[in-house]
């Protein structure tokens, strides 16, 4: 048989990924309240602006822009994307719950009905056609209310917050959603806090006991909603997420291969040996006595870890990076995430991520090497211009080239022996960037009709690579 003929395995899900705060739009509809996605301005300086000194997590409309505002409507025209969906063959379809459509402020004790409701009706329509919801229960959008009382998840009390909204929506939502993933790439909060850990670093030597104390709080609220998971629904499967990047040495200078192993565990192992293994692992010991952290740990927390991993790993993956001790300006790669040095045997996208498909098998045998627990892929994808043609069509065999390479890629990695659940590539649908604030920067197999400045129809129109991606899920069960 040839390679291109060979199958994925039976129940393989295959879908597509997004989140609540970069496609749903309705901020203020359903009693929702603010999270940090909605006073996150739009344009490629937004994550500058977050963790300037004096930001105060306040909107100003005459300075700003607000694209997550109405992003690409979702929150009323979610009938239509899911019929959309369906006819691509999705068997899920991973999206997050809005934490501030449950619980508006965070800390209240009773939960918001409208945005039950809300996420009810979504379910409902997904399982009309047979889709399974795959539901991260936080995904880059703490509660405003949190990180301006209580310092983000800086607080123990957060912890609890957290808790009592995991349990609401697993209570309320245990015969409709049995895959959930608790925290949206934990593990960036170790560059960027602001985005999972809810607070701005403004000086680089003081980000280490603040960041690494609200870690272990997310690891304790993690662990806490896997045990409310498996005793509300013992048949679902609750895992974590983390961003993977492989780390490669620039060169075989031993100086080069420890630092990249040192950078690497960091980056790529600590969240998730937590997280999976249940212990923190001895290489971050010598980390925390040379940056004096000292974590406030109560009692039963090490327990609480080491009894409720999680079940299974999903990850995000859209590039490698080449890593060096010493480096200069001129080394960097713009657009990069995480930073790395330029790589010259990769090409890379109009916004400068490298694309490495190769990358993402190493991930997967790495991952699968080390932790020996189901793997998903939760997130990949290709941000690019598209140009919508006289006759409507949209072109977009860059974005066909990318997906097939890296669905290569994974099946080789099966045939390595890894334990692959499924693959939902990033922005099924276009969607407002998170890392720029565009919807010039699509990703989706689905064109939205809406420009970086808010204007547009909001019209939806199916891109070249849909019908390909039909063709690979619906029709051949993976074949290319």
């Amino acid at each position: 048989m040839n390679f291109d003929e060979k199958k994925f395995p039976k129940g393989f899900l295959w879908g597509g990924a997004t989140a609540a705060n970069q496609l749903e739009g309705g901020f203020h509809e359903g009693n929702k309240g603010l999270n940090i996605a909605d006073v996150l301005p739009g344009g490629k300086e937004r994550w500058k602006i977050l963790q300037s000194p004096g930001f105060n997590f306040e909107m100003d409309t005459e300075k700003y822009s607000y694209p997550n505002h109405e992003a690409i409507d979702f929150y009323h025209r979610y009938k239509e994307d899911i019929a959309l969906f369906a006819e691509m063959g999705f068997k899920v379809y991973r999206m997050s719950i809005a934490w501030t459509r449950i619980f508006p402020n965070g800390d209240e004790i009773e939960p918001n009905e409208a945005g039950l409701a809300f996420y009810d009706r979504v379910f409902d329509e997904l399982h009309k056609y047979g889709i399974e919801p795959v539901v991260t229960m936080s995904h880059y959008e703490m509660p405003v209310n949190l990180v301006k009382e209580y310092g983000g998840w800086r607080s123990r009390e957060v912890v609890t917050f957290f808790e009592r909204y995991a349990k609401v929506i697993l209570n309320r939502y245990k015969n409709k959603v049995k895959y959930w993933l608790t925290f949206n790439e934990i593990n960036s909060g170790i560059e960027i806090p602001t985005m999972s850990l809810g607070f701005a670093i403004h000086k680089e030597e003081d980000k280490y006991q603040p960041t690494f104390q609200a870690f272990h709080h997310q690891f304790v609220a993690s662990s806490l909603a896997v045990k409310a998971c498996h005793e509300i629904i013992p048949d679902a499967k609750i895992g974590c997420m983390v961003l993977y990047m492989p780390t490669y040495s620039f060169d075989c200078n031993p100086e080069n291969v420890m630092y990249v192993l040192q950078e690497g565990r960091l980056l790529n192992n600590f969240c998730t040996d937590v997280q999976v293994r249940g212990e923190y692992p001895p290489f971050i010991q010598r980390y925390f006595r040379e940056h004096n952290i000292k974590l406030e740990i109560h009692p039963d927390d090490l327990e609480l870890l080491k009894q409720y991993p999680v079940d299974f790993i999903s990850f995000s993956y859209y590039m490698s990076r080449a890593e060096k001790k010493e480096k200069t300006a001129d080394d960097m790669v713009e657009g990069n995430m995480l930073g790395g040095v330029r790589n010259p045997f990769l090409k890379a996208s109009e916004w400068g991520w490298q694309i490495d498909p190769i990358g993402l098998r190493i991930a997967l045998n790495e991952l699968y090497d080390r932790y020996r627990k189901p793997l998903f892929i939760v997130e990949n994808g290709l941000g690019a211009k598209d140009t919508v043609e006289e006759d409507c069509s949209i072109n977009d065999d860059y974005r066909i080239e990318y997906l097939r390479e890296h669905i290569r890629q994974m099946r080789e990695a099966i045939e390595d022996g890894v334990e692959l659940m499924g693959y939902t590539p990033w922005g099924c649908i276009d969607l407002v960037s998170a890392s720029t604030g565009e919807m010039s920067k699509r990703y989706g197999l689905i064109y939205v009709d809406k420009n970086d400045d808010g204007s547009g129809t909001l019209e939806r129109k199916k891109k070249k690579s849909f019908f390909w991606y039909k063709n690979v899920i619906a029709t051949n069960g993976g074949q290319l």
